[in-house]
């Protein structure tokens, strides 16, 4: 399976459950969802210095090697590792490799690899992450170091999410990505790429800052952060439709042909979808025009229930959550359609409409799928590239009817299949 036909879950355990039998116990309802893959928020025991909040940031990590005791042992990792692999699912871990809590293993065991200050004391270039300091990636052994690390995870796991990963030089990327297929050949890398503008002012700071298209080197998947800004502008009416779908369609030129976005509609980084589109029919059509877009679809904890509240990092905040998603027939439905070749090895376009509407098509031989996604929820009249007759809705109980070209739409999303 491509990846782009595959759907990710993120799960932060301190929020979904407390510990990894929490999780392990949910992985039948995650599978039966369609979910192919499990990334899990940092695992690794959190540093105290400068800790924010009572628990800290799983961003502050204290040893790369170890599991963080609320969660529970290493043996309870491996069989969490082991049940997700039984299911029939893959499992990513986070990798923060750009910097450590101020108290980390590291810091009292290897000193001279970390970013001095002028005054000779530890630091960081960015200043609103007070609680960790940053690596020195010239010095010596550094590299060394964290790719063991790596190494040492991918026996149990099959890829890795990575922290910041503009912020680390590719070569180390590279190098890391090289070793690490020694040990686990299949291996998933996931880029945290970041908005234009992060790039410009650390690049304008003088420190590394990988665009997207430098991290196709040796990642398969970055995120979507590139056309986030448009999107958000959109949502909060200080920007058009047309220019976050332009934003969308440069995606289509500026990387490799095999490029691989993870799309998203909120992470643990960003508000959840009940937030910003908090009318159930709105929120359905950006749910089914995420999983219409080219790439791998993520869902944070507790998206299919609808959850409007995005948990902090930083304090105890257990998602809560109960009786059937709101979500979930939906997200079955858009899940199985994402498995189509179609939607990986297709000729793909995206079209702002009149109204607030997005019309986008596969097209894989004779096969086709067009999908109307109004994004206000408002029904319509839509302009469809299709000849008159009825055709399959694969979200609707009832065919749709195309006169003249167009589509009679309510309001909610339509994705309409010629075989």
């Amino acid at each position: 399976m491509s990846l782009r036909n595959m759907t990710l879950y993120s799960i932060f355990v301190r929020n979904f459950g407390g510990n990894f039998a929490a999780v392990e116990r949910d992985l039948p309802r995650l599978k039966s969802l369609g979910v192919d893959a499990i990334w899990l928020l940092p695992i690794h025991p959190i540093g105290t210095d400068k800790r924010k909040g009572s628990l800290g940031s799983p961003y502050a990590i204290s040893d790369y090697r170890a599991i963080n005791p609320e969660f529970g042992t290493m043996d309870d990792f491996v069989r969490l590792c082991d049940a997700v692999h039984q299911n029939g699912m893959k499992l990513l871990i986070d990798v923060v490799f750009h910097h450590t809590s101020p108290d980390s293993v590291l810091v009292k065991t290897h000193p001279e690899y970390f970013y001095r200050k002028p005054d000779g004391s530890f630091g960081n270039h960015v200043g609103e992450w007070t609680d960790i300091i940053d690596f020195d990636f010239d010095a010596p052994g550094l590299w060394d170091e964290l790719i063991d690390t790596l190494c040492f995870w991918a026996q149990y796991v099959d890829g890795f999410r990575c922290d910041v990963a503009p912020m680390v030089p590719l070569a180390f990327w590279e190098r890391a990505r090289a070793e690490v297929a020694g040990v686990r050949p299949d291996c998933i890398w996931l880029a945290e790429s970041v908005e234009f503008g992060f790039i410009r002012y650390n690049r304008n700071q003088g420190l590394v800052a990988l665009s997207d298209s430098e991290l196709y080197r040796a990642f398969d998947i970055c995120y979507d952060y590139d056309v986030y800004p448009d999107l958000e502008a959109y949502c909060k009416g200080k920007g058009k439709l047309e220019d976050y779908v332009a934003a969308l369609n440069r995606q289509e030129s500026i990387y490799p042909a095999d490029y691989v976005k993870m799309r998203f509609l909120e992470n643990h980084d960003r508000p959840r979808a009940a937030e910003l589109f908090p009318d159930v029919t709105v929120r359905e059509n950006w749910l089914a025009w995420l999983f219409f877009q080219k790439g791998m679809p993520m869902l944070y904890c507790g998206q299919e229930w609808g959850a409007p509240h995005c948990p902090t990092l930083f304090d105890p905040d257990p998602i809560y959550v109960a009786g059937t998603p709101m979500h979930e027939a939906l997200l079955k439905t858009l899940i199985a359609m994402k498995k189509d070749a179609l939607f990986s090895d297709g000729v793909y376009s995206i079209e702002a409409r009149p109204g607030d509407v997005i019309v986008s098509e596969w097209a894989l031989g004779e096969r086709r799928a067009i999908g109307i996604f109004s994004l206000k929820g408002k029904p319509g009249l839509v302009k469809v590239p299709l000849e008159n007759g009825k055709y399959r809705n694969l979200l609707g109980d009832e065919p749709c009817t195309v006169r003249l070209g167009r589509v009679a739409s309510d309001g909610k999303p339509i994705i309409l299949t010629v075989e």
